[in-house]
Order: C-alpha cells, then sequence, then structure tokens
C-alpha cells in the first residue's frame, strides 16, 4: 500500500467513464447538476454528445436513464449518495430493479468521510437500501486501482449496478497488475489469529491496524470486500474456520450494511461471532474527513484496539 499516494475514487471513476467511453460507444454518462463534484465533467468534456446533465432532479435523472436502457444504450448516472440512493429510491426500485434494467447508478461522496457538509449529505444507509433490492449488484471499491476496474466491469453486467463511491482522497493499496473479479473478495495478509473484513474508504485503515497488531504479536488478514452484493460466502466461512477473531469495519451505519451481511452469512453458515466496527446507528456530524474517522473510531489505532479487546 502507498500511504503518499492518494487519490478520491470519484476521481478514479471520472477517468475511468473516460476510458471506457472511448471502447464503447453504448457508453452514456447522466449527472444532476454535480458533475464538478461526482467528477463525471470529464466524461462531458471529451463526449459532449452523450452525457445529460439533467438538473437538480435526481429521479428524473434515473428514469432517464431506465429510458436510455431501453434503447440499449449502457447509462452510467451519478449524484452524491445521499440523493441517489435516498431521494431517488423508489424511481431505482420500480424503474430500474424490477424491470431489471442495465443502468448503473455510481453513487459519490458516501459515508462520514464527506466531512465538513455534515450529517444531512452524509450517506450511512445506501448501502443497507441498495442489497435489499432484487436484481441489484451492490460494489465498493477502496481505491484508484480497484475503482477504475469496476467500473469498466459494470458495463460487463446485465443489470442494476450501485457502485459506492467517496470524496476523500486514499492511498493506492493495489497494483494495476492485480486482479480482481466481481463476488470475490480480496485477502490481504495469511494472519490466523483473526480476520479485518473491510470495505470502501475504509480498507486502508484496516491494513494499517494489520500492521499495528504485528507489532503487538497479533497476525491477522484483512478482507477487501468491494463486492457487498453478491457477498463472498465462501471467503467468510473459510475466515471463520481458520481465524480466531473476527471483525467489520465500515464507513457505514452498522445495521444493514457490511457487517449485517457478514452476520447473515454466518448466521445461516458457519455461527461464530463478529464484532462491527462502523456508524453505530446515528446521524455523522460536521468535521474534517479525518477528525470523523477518529471520532467513530473508524482509524487504524481503533480498530487495532478494538481487536485487542476481550
Amino acid at each position: 500500500m502507498d500511504i503518499e499516494n492518494k487519490k478520491a475514487t470519484r476521481q478514479s471513476y471520472g477517468e475511468a467513464l473516460v476510458d471506457l467511453g472511448k471502447k464503447n460507444k453504448n457508453v452514456v454518462v447522466l449527472d444532476a447538476d454535480l458533475s464538478t463534484a461526482t467528477k463525471t465533467n470529464m466524461f462531458a468534456k471529451e463526449f459532449p454528445d452523450r452525457f445529460f446533465d439533467i438538473g437538480i432532479s435526481e429521479q428524473d435523472m434515473i428514469g432517464t436513464a431506465a429510458g436510455l436502457a431501453t434503447c440499449g444504450n449502457i447509462p452510467y448516472a451519478s449524484t452524491f449518495a445521499v440523493f441517489a440512493a435516498g431521494r431517488a429510491y423508489d424511481q431505482i426500485r420500480n424503474g430500474v430493479c424490477y424491470p431489471n434494467l442495465n443502468v448503473k447508478i455510481c453513487a459519490t461522496h458516501a459515508g462520514i468521510t464527506v466531512g465538513e457538509d455534515g450529517a444531512t449529505h452524509q450517506m450511512l444507509e445506501d448501502i443497507g437500501i441498495m442489497r435489499g433490492l432484487p436484481n441489484m449488484t451492490v460494489l465498493s471499491p477502496s481505491d484508484d486501482i480497484q475503482t477504475k476496474w469496476m467500473i469498466k466491469e459494470a458495463a460487463k453486467i446485465k443489470g442494476p449496478v450501485y457502485i459506492r463511491l467517496s470524496r476523500l482522497a486514499t492511498p493506492v493499496i493495489y497494483d494495476a497488475k492485480d486482479k480482481f473479479s466481481i463476488g470475490k473478495a480480496v485477502q490481504i495478509g495469511k494472519g490466523t489469529d483473526g480476520t479485518i473484513f473491510a470495505t470502501g474508504d475504509v480498507v486502508a485503515e484496516a491494513i494499517k491496524a494489520k500492521d499495528l497488531l504485528e507489532k503487538k504479536g497479533k497476525y491477522v488478514r484483512v478482507i477487501d470486500m468491494h463486492t457487498i452484493k453478491p457477498i463472498d460466502d465462501k471467503t467468510i466461512i473459510k475466515c471463520a474456520e481458520e481465524t480466531d477473531k473476527l471483525l467489520s469495519v465500515e464507513d457505514h451505519n452498522i445495521i444493514g450494511g457490511l457487517g449485517s451481511a457478514i452476520s447473515e452469512v454466518l448466521s445461516d453458515k458457519c455461527p461464530k461471532k463478529l464484532i462491527r466496527l462502523g456508524i453505530k446507528d446515528t446521524f455523522g456530524k460536521s468535521g474534517k474527513a479525518e477528525e470523523l474517522i477518529k471520532h467513530f473510531k473508524l482509524d487504524a489505532k481503533s480498530i487495532a484496539d478494538a481487536f485487542m479487546q476481550k
């Protein structure tokens, strides 16, 4: 992991869209008056005839994306996560998922790392909302490399996809040569003292926590759960069988998110205690992203401390 080399996954998204647009003429992009923030403005500059700014009308954006999908296009619809999963939920449910249309919803500015925008804009429930929808694939990349792969891979999936992206610049974890698969988690390390499952912008913190624990004589593995749905139940069961302690870490409400998804697998197939770290059924706060990560105990030291507790 390159601590010094950082990039926000929303930036990676914008760059990946341009590359994808050059290779696939069926790709179109929609935004709801936030293209500078979501970085879809990169695609708009390169392909103005395939970009549609719907204005401050997220529900119309999803409906328009659904219509474009029925004509053979592959629409990527973008706005902040709080508007994508919240304001446009009915249109996603009934206009996209029910008819199983080929729409990719790329929601930026998810989680508490939105920072100073505060609780109203810090979407902490979107994973739970989206993974409960039939036909929906839910993805949550952890770095620049993984995001660029994921945006291109989403175009190959026939059906709705929700991709959760962040505002905060985070370390680049992977190498350009690394390979990923939808529905297959990535294991980092081989420790048997415990497993830290993580997703999105806190995967880097989980890796740093792994390094801190090694200094204390505890050897853990980190599992990057970049796919929330379909969940990688085989890896979850394998880790439950091979390691003594299980933790999940997410920049999301612990109700309905990654921890809940893992708990469902454990309950059905391999009963074992899971310590869930995340936002504990509360709203966020206004502050710098790095400060909020520490406040909500999602930083490396807090993760390591939670692991050491009995």
